[in-house]
């Protein structure tokens, strides 16, 4: 028989209910250091905005570009055009037209949402709907002025970032997982489970699962810059070893929407996280680097 899971259930909802009591309750007294500690240099504050923002754009101007052909195909030109691994589109059906997604062999009605939406209040056969995308209406060269703009924007800013974090030995310090880090794992993905977030001195450092996540978006980072250069004929011209490093500018396209999808999903999970680990205080501490410990809780 299985254990009852009252108890659990109660215990999950009791968290939830007490996190905007227990964030504002903590929100405006002044930090001493006993309570807390500098947890954000002025540079790492100010490249983590800007990263914040250049994703927004990316994404948003990403879509309105994937639009332009919504499908991803595997090799150098797309040879076998009439099977691409995803497609965003729409049929006809005897009901009138439907939005069909289409992931390899499986296929999902999306209408409304994905291959068929509201455009300017009409419904239009378009693979991501208006609202996610920047600009809001089909534009393949404005689109592409934004993403250009915005991805030489966040290589910079990632430069900076990795520069000073080696100088500083942030990365060495904080962000690279140590071998207890490594052994520490399962323990660290049942407190996630639990929503148990580190108190007291743990609560000063990273832990291995936040290690590993970020370490992981550095190399997702890296990977969107340099698919992202193999798709530009300019620059194939220059680095045809790229071509050949990701099996063509189709593979590259599809490597790049993936790793781009992967990012997104870490957003959604970090953001989670800080509402769950008290979004006062986390927000706090990168604007102003100053960061509370959370204690114990009865």
């Amino acid at each position: 028989m299985a254990p009852d899971s009252g108890p659990a259930k109660a215990s999950f909802l009791s968290r939830i209910r007490a996190l905007p009591a227990r964030a504002w309750r903590d929100a405006f007294a002044p930090i001493s250091d006993q309570d807390g500690f500098y947890r954000h240099r002025a540079l790492v504050r100010l490249t983590h905005w800007i990263n914040a923002l250049c994703i927004l754009f990316l994404v948003g101007s990403g879509l309105n570009i994937f639009n332009a052909h919504p499908r991803l195909y595997w090799g150098m030109v797309g040879a076998d055009a009439d099977k691409p691994f995803l497609s965003l589109g729409a049929i006809d059906t005897p009901a009138g037209p439907q939005g069909l997604t289409q992931i390899g062999p499986w296929h999902f009605n999306t209408t409304g949402v994905l291959g068929w939406s509201k455009v300017d209040g009409e419904f239009q056969s378009r693979g991501w709907p208006e609202w996610i995308t920047i600009p809001s209406f089909q534009d393949l060269a404005d689109a592409r002025h934004w993403h250009f703009l915005f991805a030489w924007i966040l290589a910079i800013n990632g430069l900076a970032y990795l520069g000073y974090s080696l100088w500083s030995r942030h990365i060495q310090r904080d962000i690279w997982p140590t071998r207890a880090d490594i052994r520490s794992i399962p323990r660290s993905i049942r407190d996630h489970i639990k929503l148990k977030h580190p108190t007291g001195d743990a609560a000063r450092r990273y832990n291995a699962l936040q290690k590993l996540a970020y370490l992981g978006v550095t190399v997702l980072v890296t990977l969107m810059v340099l698919t992202g250069l193999t798709m530009s004929p300019g620059f194939d011209a220059f680095f045809p070893w790229l071509l050949d490093l990701f099996g063509g500018r189709q593979s590259a396209r599809s490597i790049h929407f993936i790793c781009a999808s992967l990012i997104v999903l870490f957003v959604i999970v970090h953001l989670t996280e800080v509402v769950l680990a008290g979004p006062i205080n986390e927000i706090r501490s990168m604007l102003t680097g100053r960061y509370r410990i959370p204690k114990d809780h009865p």
